[in-house]
């Protein structure tokens, strides 16, 4: 019978799937011929006719290391997706943070994403912490942002920010824009591969950079910010470089200010 918990008591299926008890739950087909759109639409590299989708079959939590959070396992038809997920039960905004090209899940900033969690969880916005499948392929990454959407609206979200860092800010801009229950992107000292088609986001997109990233120039985020479209804005942060350590208080303000505009609803 379907579980009538979540938000985000977990778990729980809109359309009605059987559960499977304890913490291993169908979460049911997902991926971009879910929330994710078109698969045909154009992810940023590889090759252009080849067919992307992905479903998810199942799902299993656990207890995880940081206080209020849960591990979880998401089986899906292109391997298994790990994430970090703080829930807060009975609100319906959330935020899933993506990394690098390297992967990690602990953020730019003095590990931003962790200290986050618990701050937004305050203030009643879920978080998850997603692991890549394969850290630095541009597609599949994007698959399991995707996918990581398809999870959150199973369960009853209906507000969600994507914050990336770096390669995952381009990742972020891509979700972001094949996924409706997207409301808003944030890009942290993103690349600009894969956001060529940033005019179609048409969501609240927020940029940071420092002034000194010697890994990716700042001239990346405002090629992006150029080509998108408003609402946007862009904050170079004078003498940071490519973590953000230096302004990571502000970082996190900026970050946790916008999250909790277009990640809450009404």
């Amino acid at each position: 019978m379907t579980n009538p918990q979540s938000p985000f008591g977990l778990p729980r299926r809109d359309e009605g799937g059987a559960g499977r008890g304890g913490d291993d739950f169908d979460d049911g087909p997902g991926g971009p011929e879910g929330p994710g759109g078109d698969p045909t639409r154009d992810l940023g590299g590889g090759d252009p006719d080849e067919e992307l989708t992905l479903s998810i079959r199942s799902v299993r939590a656990r207890p995880g290391e940081e206080l209020g959070e849960i591990d979880l396992e998401i089986e899906t038809t292109r391997g298994t997706i790990r994430g970090h997920f703080t829930p807060v039960q009975g609100k319906t905004g959330a935020v899933i943070f993506v990394g690098g090209a390297g992967g990690g899940t602990r953020g730019p900033a003095n590990e931003m994403y962790v200290t986050l969690a618990g701050e937004l969880a305050l203030a009643g916005v879920s978080t998850m912490r997603l692991v890549y499948r394969h850290a630095g392929e541009f597609e599949e990454c994007v698959m399991d942002g995707l996918a990581a959407c398809s999870f959150l609206k199973g369960i009853g979200a209906e507000h969600v920010v994507i914050v990336g860092h770096s390669f995952g800010g381009a990742v972020a801009v891509k979700v972001g824009e094949l996924a409706p229950l997207i409301s808003a992107v944030c890009g942290l000292s993103s690349q600009r591969f894969g956001t060529y088609e940033v005019d179609r986001l048409g969501k609240p997109l927020l940029l940071i950079h420092g002034s000194r990233d010697d890994v990716l120039d700042q001239q990346a985020s405002r090629d992006i910010y150029e080509r998108a479209h408003d609402p946007k804005r862009l904050v170079i942060l004078e003498g940071d470089g490519h973590g953000l350590a230096e302004h990571a208080a502000e970082v996190q303000s900026l970050v946790t200010e916008f999250v909790l505009e277009h990640a809450r609803g009404a």
